[in-house]
């Protein structure tokens, strides 16, 4: 089984990097699956040391209606956007993605899960 790694653009709005909120440009956001590591979480990592792991349902459910697991909502916004939003000690975290962007990197999750086990 092969890790799918995909970059997207996406707007952060976070309450806890005035910096960020202060750039209203789009900034790389690294999307990750690895089906040896766990085979039903996705991870997303923003700009700096921050990486969150979720579940990879979570995320197919957040962009059809909005979803929460623990420190992770995710729901869609208008018919071309979704929204990650992620909570921790530190603040909030508001992600915004094109949905296709998602939704992609959904179906090179799905594909890489299916392939056979290499040996």
């Amino acid at each position: 089984m092969s890790v799918v790694e995909q970059y997207a653009r996406a707007q952060i709005v976070t309450d806890t990097d005035v910096q960020v909120q202060e750039d209203r440009g789009a900034v790389p956001v690294v999307l990750r699956y690895d089906p040896e590591r766990d085979p039903r979480a996705v991870r997303v990592g923003l700009p700096g040391p921050h990486e969150w792991t979720f579940s990879r349902d979570l995320l197919e459910q957040g962009l059809r209606a909005p979803a929460g697991s623990g420190d992770v909502r995710v729901w869609p916004c208008g018919r071309v956007q979704a929204v990650v939003e992620f909570h921790s000690a530190q603040g909030v975290s508001v992600v915004q993605f094109e949905t296709k962007a998602l939704l992609r990197f959904l179906r090179r999750t799905y594909t890489a899960a299916a392939e056979p086990v290499r040996g």
